[in-house]
């Protein structure tokens, strides 16, 4: 069974007190915290496990800011979902704090009733087998035949049976009872009778394992982590969007217990790993990827698996700009590009934000515009109510039906008449179709693995892609990204630099581009090195808006008009992804950005 280590000896013993409001432990609490505290039995008996002594009182924040990131020793807690909380635990001796999932049965022993439970659900299984249930329909099926199993007995909520043994009721609680099994407790009408904090408990847990992603759960249903891994044997690691790599309460003891768990968990995503396909990649159901790699005999320190999430709402460019990933004069300068039909790659290492990016730009392309995207694994969210989202299909022992690749994908979108085309990420020889693409008047953006110009153009030219040097020049621009170090040692995601491709010198063998924008880490800010001297705005968009060769640089102040507009909307706190879109597609049928 997966275990909850927490960083902590377990030497409270006023965990169990009925009138919570004498407590010390309870007073010291915020304000908030405290009634928090009394309406969750699990939250109140977790804090008062805590040793506040050596600790200090864990503050409450029911939504997190970016500036909490620079706290040294963080010691808060703050609500994931319904009656789920998460405590971020300073541990000075360690580079990275503590991550603490609180769900309703972590400080109850619940494993003899809940393996009782589950032989007793043998009974109910034709009840409860409808394939045609959605997951709500499964949940309400399951609590329905807990209840026929389970009663709540009357009395302390905090009285549990011990780990060793059980309890018999008497007559007092209304039900007398009689021990059927060690662990158990067992009415006269044969139910497991509970407390009910254990019957609360129990429902939750038994949700989560079956119909959730187990211990899991509730760290996919917390918006701030990005990142969920397992590295084999030992503890989970996340990576948070404020406090950055911290290490789970989640932990792995025996490699049978971790195998075991990673094929639970494959099964419950449909696709299970075996000894012979141990490899498996995966959509999660909010959307989310997942990797798995199975067995010792392939990773020494046991089995593995990786979780990257997405949020259900991509963050907007005006949002990218709060956390000063570009700036406003970067972002009008891209819905002049994409605007205007021009082909964009956004480039980078992984995990540098590039379909974060990617997707925060597709709300500068036109809001008539017929979009298609291809993608390994889903990934974007684009805003556009035209928008044909194709995934791949790949080909295994399990599945039916030949696999379907990108290059598959590609080729049939440029039958499907679209004016923006989005690959997911370009690895091979779809390169050369979005290229061709490219040249037949298709405008199009994609995601590469490159950390500059000049390797992505190495990339493109050499194999497997392989694209002939003379059509590089139909890629219009390019942007890298990048995860970096700030002056002031955090770390951080920024554009690198915003590169035209101006043309191919075959004489030469070599390539020309222009850099536009610029990111000046040491002063964490961003220079436009190509004011008045940016090839794609003068020769090629100012064209395309009617404006004479004579002024065509009248251009860079449709920029900054751009950028001020943005400003401004940022100012009146349009910060959300849709709505967003939805402002500026009433900026382009008025004419403000056209």
């Amino acid at each position: 069974m997966v275990t909850a280590n927490l960083p902590f000896k377990i030497t409270s013993d006023h965990g169990h007190d009925e009138d919570i409001s004498k407590c010390p432990v309870f007073r010291m609490l915020p304000e908030k915290l405290r009634d928090e505290s009394t309406a969750r039995d699990h939250l109140k008996n977790y804090l008062h496990l805590l040793p506040i002594d050596q600790l200090g009182t864990p503050q409450y924040y029911e939504t997190l800011n970016r500036s909490m990131g620079d706290l040294q020793n963080p010691n808060l807690i703050y609500p994931v979902s319904e009656g789920i909380f998460v405590h971020i635990y300073p541990d000075p001796t360690d580079a990275r704090n503590y991550y603490i999932s609180i769900e309703p049965g972590m400080t109850q022993d619940l494993s003899t009733v809940m393996d009782e439970v589950e032989t007793r659900l043998v009974d109910f299984v034709g009840e409860m087998d409808d394939t045609s249930a959605d997951n709500k329909k499964r949940t309400q099926l399951l609590l329905k035949s807990l209840s026929k199993i389970c009663t709540v007995r009357k009395g302390n909520a905090n009285d549990s049976p011990g780990r060793n043994g059980s309890r018999v009721w008497g007559r007092r609680g209304g039900e007398e009872a009689a021990l059927k099994s060690p662990g158990t407790l067992t009415s006269r009408n044969g139910k497991m009778v509970l407390t009910p904090s254990q019957y609360q408990s129990l429902r939750y847990l038994m949700v989560r394992d079956k119909e959730g992603m187990g211990p899991l759960d509730a760290l996919i249903h917390d918006p701030y982590i990005e990142d969920i891994s397992c590295s084999g044997l030992g503890p989970l690691f996340v990576e948070h969007k404020i406090f950055k790599s911290l290490k789970a309460s989640i932990s792995f003891s025996t490699f049978e217990e971790l195998d075991s768990f990673v094929l639970r968990l494959s099964e419950k995503i449909g696709k299970p790993v075996t000894f012979r396909d141990p490899i498996v990649d995966a959509t999660l159901p909010d959307g989310s990827r997942i990797n798995i790699v199975f067995g010792g005999d392939l990773s020494k320190r046991g089995s593995n698996f990786t979780i990257r999430k997405f949020s259900s709402s991509p963050l907007s460019v005006l949002q990218l700009i709060g956390f000063n990933t570009l700036s406003y004069e970067m972002a009008a300068y891209f819905s002049l590009v994409l605007g205007h039909g021009m082909n964009m790659f956004v480039a980078g290492e992984t995990a540098s934000g590039k379909t974060t990016l990617m997707n925060a730009l597709t709300t500068f392309i036109h809001p008539t515009a017929k979009i298609v995207s291809i993608e390994d694994t889903p990934e974007l969210q684009v805003p556009h109510p035209n928008w044909t989202r194709e995934v791949v299909r790949g080909s295994t022992k399990s599945s039916s039906g030949a696999a379907v690749t990108m290059f598959d994908l590609l080729r049939a979108a440029l039958r499907q008449r679209p004016n923006e085309i989005i690959i997911g990420e370009i690895r091979g020889e779809e390169g050369a179709i979005a290229f061709q693409a490219m040249q037949t008047g298709h405008a199009a953006m994609a995601t590469f693995h490159a950390a500059s110009v000049e390797k992505l153009i190495q990339r493109l030219t050499g194999n497997p892609i392989n694209i002939p040097k003379t059509y590089i020049d139909n890629l219009n621009v390019v942007a890298i990204q990048s995860m970096v170090r700030l002056p002031n040692g955090r770390e951080a995601r920024r554009v690198l630099s915003i590169n035209e491709i101006v043309g191919y010198d075959s004489s030469s063998d070599s390539f020309s581009f222009i850099e536009v924008f610029r990111w000046n880490p040491v002063d964490d800010v961003f220079e436009f090195t190509g004011n008045m001297n940016s090839y794609l705005l003068e020769e090629r968009i100012a064209m395309r808006r009617g404006i004479p060769s004579s002024q065509k640089r009248a251009i860079y102040s449709e920029l900054s008009r751009r950028a001020n507009i943005l400003k401004r909307l940022h100012q009146q706190k349009v910060e959300d992804f849709y709505e967003l879109y939805q402002v500026l597609s009433k900026a382009y049928r008025e004419g403000v950005f056209r």
